[in-house]
């Protein structure tokens, strides 16, 4: 009997075990055509986001950043795929240009160069320079103008015969900084006395020649506003009407007089006009 029960035991255990085993052996076979199954349906690669939230003007650390799967087909242009193309090996670390949030895709517009900091020169592209000129709470459009934003710059002076006349000499020249503030995630007003542009050598001679001859006036593009602005020129004579049509309105018909002299009385008197 102990025979017979043993015997059943060990049947039992093995049983058992090859059970375990078959179940095993199923579950690492799903597991495999489940991933094979997934890279199939959405092939995914290596991009590396960014662990919290980071600010303008922070220095980026290795554990800011991890790697996770991202749709091939669907990588952000300027994202980095390998933890040494972020941190070159012996070279400083980057600085954040613009704010990121947690799990937020880490792109290269979004951080400096290696060693770069977040100043007014990582802004500039090849052939620009950047170009200050003097505003008030009119010309920056009442404080709502921003790092980022596009303007743009109508002057207004005399023109060539003396008349006073306004003109849009640039257009969509892109604001760098304000004053001190170069951070394009500012949401509050700055009321700025200066104002930075990305602006070519020849866009800074008309500006500086602009602002010395007369005043300048700011106006802020829209942000999908992508038409080019034409010639636009208004004098004082075209906003008030012509000057010859304004002249005969207010004078009327020449009359010519003369004065004559009798005693202590001056008498004034009607004659033709002779020219």
């Amino acid at each position: 009997m102990r025979l017979v029960f043993g015997l059943v035991l060990l049947l039992g255990i093995g049983l058992a075990g090859f059970a375990v085993k078959v179940a095993m052996e199923r579950f690492n076979q799903y597991q495999v055509a489940l991933a094979q199954q997934r890279d199939a349906i959405i092939p995914t690669t290596e991009v590396f986001v960014v662990t919290r939230s980071l600010r303008y003007g922070e220095r980026l650390a290795p554990g800011d950043v991890q790697a996770i799967r991202w749709p091939a087909d669907y990588v952000p242009m300027g994202s980095f795929s390998r933890l040494e193309d972020i941190f070159p090996e012996g070279q400083p670390q980057r600085t954040v240009l613009r704010a990121m949030e947690q799990h937020e895709p880490l792109l290269a517009g979004k951080v400096t160069a290696p060693g770069e900091d977040a100043g007014v020169a990582s802004r500039l592209e090849e052939g620009t320079q950047a170009f200050t000129l003097q505003i008030d709470v009119v010309a920056g459009v009442s404080g709502f103008l921003r790092p980022g934003d596009r303007v743009d710059v109508y002057w207004t002076g005399q023109g060539r015969e003396g008349e006073s006349v306004t003109r849009l000499i640039r257009s969509s020249l892109q604001i760098v900084a304000l004053d001190q503030t170069a951070d394009n995630d500012r949401n509050n007003p700055i009321i700025a006395r200066t104002i930075t542009f990305a602006a070519r050598p020849t866009d800074i001679a008309a500006l500086t020649q602009a602002q010395a001859a007369g005043r300048l006036t700011l106006a802020l593009v829209g942000l999908n506003d992508e038409t080019t602005s034409e010639t636009v020129e208004v004098s004082r004579d075209e906003l008030l009407g012509e000057r010859a049509a304004v002249a005969e309105a207010v004078e009327g018909p020449r009359i010519c007089t003369v004065r004559h002299r009798r005693g202590a009385d001056v008498v004034e008197m009607q004659v033709p006009c002779t020219n």
